[in-house]
C-alpha cells in the first residue's frame, strides 16, 4: 500500500460513528466474532498487531480496537487484511455482516419486517416513504434533522434506508402500495434538481407490477388520514402489524382488533385517492412544472 493511501485509511479510522451500540446485542456478537477470527488469522500468519496494522494502512490500537469488537472495521480496512492474511476473499466476505451492524438497530428491524411481509400498505404525510425515496434524498432528508446529525450518523441513516430497498427485488414480489399526499410531490427536499430526480424515480418504480403508488390531491375534503402517517405489513402466516401516528400512542401494534382499525383508515384513504394511473399522470405533470 503507498503511503498516501495509508495515511488516508488512517484518518478515516479515527473519525466518529464506527463504534457499536452498546444495547444492540446482534451487533456486539457479529463483531466479536469478526474481531475473533481477524486476530486468529493474523496470529496464524505470525503477525504482531502493529506490523499487521502498518501493512493494512491502519493504528495498532485500531487493530486491537477491531479484533477486540469494541470497533466497526471498514470495508477497506477487511479487504487489505484479506489481502495481507492471503484469505482469498473469505475475511473481504465478512463486509455483508459487518456492514449491518452501521445500520441503526431500529432500522435493521424495520428492514427485518418488510423482508418478510407479503403485503405493505402505506400512508404517508409529510415526506416519501422511505422505500421510494433515492439516496439523494434521504441524505438531505436525514440531515435536516434537529438536533443536527453527525457526518457518520447521516450516513448510517443513508445506508440504512438504502438497504431496505432490497425488497423491491424479492422473489416472490410483495405487494406494496404507497399513498402519497400531494405536498410530498412538490417540497423540494434537497432542492429542485434532487426533487426531479426523485419523482422520475416514482415514475420508474410505479411501473413494477407488484407496486401502487397513489396521490392524494390537497383539494381533497373528505380524508381519513388526518390522524397522521400510517402502515400495514402482512406477513406469510396471517400474521400483521400496523402502526398509526394517531392510534395507540404511535406504536406498532398487532392485536387484530386494533389493526382493523387501521386497515380500515388505510382502506378509505385509498379510495379516497386518485386511482394509480392517474397518480402517476399527476406526478409527471408535477414533474414538468419543475
Amino acid at each position: 500500500m503507498v503511503d498516501g493511501e495509508a495515511g488516508r485509511l488512517k484518518t478515516e479510522a479515527d473519525e466518529p460513528g464506527w463504534e457499536v451500540d452498546p444495547d444492540d446485542e446482534w451487533g456486539l456478537a457479529v463483531l466479536a466474532t469478526v474481531g475473533r477470527q481477524l486476530k486468529l488469522r493474523r496470529e496464524a500468519a505470525g503477525l504482531r498487531a502493529g506490523e499487521f496494522g502498518e501493512r493494512v494502512g491502519y493504528g495498532e490500537d485500531l487493530v486491537y480496537k477491531v479484533e477486540g469488537g469494541k470497533r466497526i472495521p471498514r470495508q477497506e480496512y477487511l479487504d487489505e487484511a484479506d489481502r495481507v492474511l492471503d484469505a482469498v476473499g473469505q475475511v473481504s466476505a465478512m463486509w455483508e455482516d459487518v456492514k449491518k451492524v452501521r445500520y441503526p438497530k431500529k432500522v435493521r428491524e424495520l428492514g427485518k419486517m418488510e423482508a418478510q411481509a407479503v403485503e405493505l400498505t402505506a400512508y404517508w404525510s409529510h415526506k416519501l416513504h422511505g422505500l421510494l425515496q433515492t439516496e439523494e434524498y434521504a441524505h438531505a432528508l436525514i440531515s435536516m434533522r434537529r438536533p443536527a446529525l453527525t457526518p457518520e450518523e447521516i450516513e448510517r441513516g443513508v445506508a440504512g434506508r438504502m438497504a431496505r430497498k432490497s425488497v423491491f427485488e424479492r422473489d416472490p414480489a410483495p405487494s406494496l402500495s404507497f399513498v402519497q399526499e400531494e405536498v410530498t410531490l412538490r417540497r423540494p427536499i434537497g432542492g429542485r434538481m434532487v426533487l426531479r430526480r426523485q419523482l422520475e424515480h416514482l415514475l420508474e418504480v410505479g411501473q413494477l407490477r407488484h407496486v401502487e403508488i397513489q396521490v392524494m390531491p390537497t383539494v381533497r375534503e373528505d380524508h381519513a388520514g388526518m390522524s397522521g402517517e400510517m402502515e400495514v405489513l402482512k406477513f406469510k402466516d396471517g400474521t400483521a402489524i400496523g402502526r398509526c401516528d394517531g392510534l395507540y400512542a404511535g406504536r406498532p401494534i398487532s392485536d387484530p382488533k386494533q389493526l382493523r382499525i387501521i386497515e380500515l383508515r388505510c382502506g378509505i384513504i385509498r379510495a379516497q385517492a386518485l386511482a394509480p394511473g392517474e397518480s402517476l399522470a399527476f406526478i409527471e405533470q408535477v414533474l414538468g412544472e419543475l
